[in-house]
């Protein structure tokens, strides 16, 4: 029988789901840097729409408790519909499961607050009760502590979740840099989102292959004028 946790992610096999990346669940957050995180979510989001994975946003009391999600996750996604709940379990809402299954694909990448919580409980019943393989982005995910997110993950893994990250899935995706079609808009992502990394692909473009640098704006560079030394 085919181990289907040996086939890498493609755009064709899985689809993605956002869980509760609003302001309230965030300032919970103590297991990564808050605006790594939103970095992270971002950076996991447009890799999403370059790739066209189908994608689900949830959300829990966005009124009366969470806040709003993200607005830089929602303009990758403009006219994307918002599945709001009340239940800490995205699984107990019937929109999220009628979602996941209109998208067809049973690999589910999932970046959610928090990991101990909302993410654990819909990656335990997805798994139970609708037999879908969790791909659980470990570094667009937080918990209330390093020590919440880290067991959390453990005890997910050791249900059979699949721990990534978000540049891993990205690469994955992308898969072969021939791929053209994608190859620009991956690596603007990497330049923008993947620290050392985007700024190292920044000096090679620039630096050893004469790119133009890519800012926007129009700046003039003045030559050193040495100052008189007394």
């Amino acid at each position: 029988m085919t181990n289907r946790k040996l086939e890498v992610l493609t755009p064709q096999n899985c689809q993605i789901i956002f869980i509760d990346q609003q302001p309230q669940m965030a300032f919970g957050v103590q297991s990564i840097d808050r605006q790594v995180l939103k970095n992270n979510v971002v950076a996991l989001a447009k890799a999403a729409k370059v790739f066209n994975i189908p994608t689900v946003l949830t959300t829990v009391e966005t009124e009366s408790f969470s806040g709003n999600t993200f607005p830089e996750l929602l303009d990758v996604f403009p006219g994307q519909d918002i599945l709001e709940r009340t239940s800490m379990n995205s699984w107990d809402d019937q929109k999220v499961r009628d979602a996941l299954a209109a998208n067809g694909k049973k690999k589910v990448v999932v970046s959610g607050l928090w990991t101990e919580v909302c993410n654990n409980t819909f990656a335990l019943c997805a798994m139970l009760e609708g037999d879908y393989e969790i791909y659980m982005v470990a570094d667009a995910s937080g918990g209330t502590t390093k020590e919440a997110h880290d067991y959390a993950m453990q005890r997910m893994i050791q249900a059979g979740v699949i721990p990534v990250t978000w540049q891993q899935v990205m690469l994955e995706w992308q898969r072969d840099w021939a791929h053209k079609d994608t190859y620009t808009a991956v690596m603007d992502i990497a330049k923008e989102h993947s620290g050392a990394y985007g700024i190292g692909v920044d000096y090679a473009y620039t630096m050893v292959h004469k790119a133009p640098s890519r800012q926007k704006s129009e700046h003039r560079t003045l030559a050193p004028v040495p100052a008189k030394v007394r």
